[in-house]
């Protein structure tokens, strides 16, 4: 089942946000036993060459299965920083604290919880999978918020036919990356973009502030 608007869950109340948040992050650290599937996104299989530095802010929503199989929901907002080969993503609840802040680099991968010792492992795939119950595609977001098919497996991509320049959707790596909105004149770049995986069920929102 997939998410039906970002907005209707994006802009609850401030306490109500605040509460749920809060219990998303107990639940995603509750499960630590699922094990990693899908894609592979080992950090050393590839490299961003084409612009050593790059920034987003936004917003997300979450909606995957835990391992008993009950529907879960996480939001907020955060923060993207790609320096060369290391990606820095930070998840913050809709009044902005903390939750997770992940760093993606060919060496390792680093996830740091509120009061816990950081969690390290050899790539951002399993330590996410690991430590909160689901894995974003940080290796594959790389090149999809450019907007571009990554390099390193086949693609199928489809234009969009009203701006042929646009890409409307790429499947990729087991997802579906549809592109709902650019961002107008003077801004460029993906304004709000879907991702979806059907095994095991991940479905992905995000709106990018420009």
């Amino acid at each position: 089942m997939r998410i039906s608007r970002f907005n209707s869950f994006s802009w609850a109340p401030r306490r109500a946000a605040l509460g749920l948040a809060a219990a998303a992050v107990v639940t995603l650290v509750g499960c630590a036993s699922v094990k990693p599937q899908g894609p592979s996104t080992s950090n050393a299989a590839t490299a961003v060459t084409t612009q050593t530095s790059r920034a987003y802010q936004g917003r997300f929503a979450i909606q995957y299965s835990d391992q008993n199989g009950q529907q879960r929901n996480a939001y907020g907002n955060f923060s993207w920083q790609e320096t060369g080969d290391t990606v820095t993503l930070q998840l913050r609840n809709p009044l902005g604290q903390t939750l997770a802040i992940v760093t993606s680099s060919p060496a390792s991968a680093t996830l740091e919880l509120p009061n816990r010792q950081p969690l390290t492992a050899d790539n951002v795939s399993t330590l996410m999978q690991n430590a909160l119950g689901f894995a974003l595609p940080v290796e594959g977001l790389r090149y999809w918020l450019q907007p571009s098919p990554a390099p390193t497996s086949r693609a199928k991509t489809e234009r969009d036919p009203e701006q042929p320049s646009r890409f409307k959707e790429i499947t990729q790596d087991g997802w579906t990356i549809d592109y709902l909105a650019y961002a107008e004149a003077p801004a460029t770049g993906v304004k709000r973009v879907n991702l979806t995986r059907s095994e095991p069920p991940l479905d992905i929102k995000l709106v990018l502030d420009q």
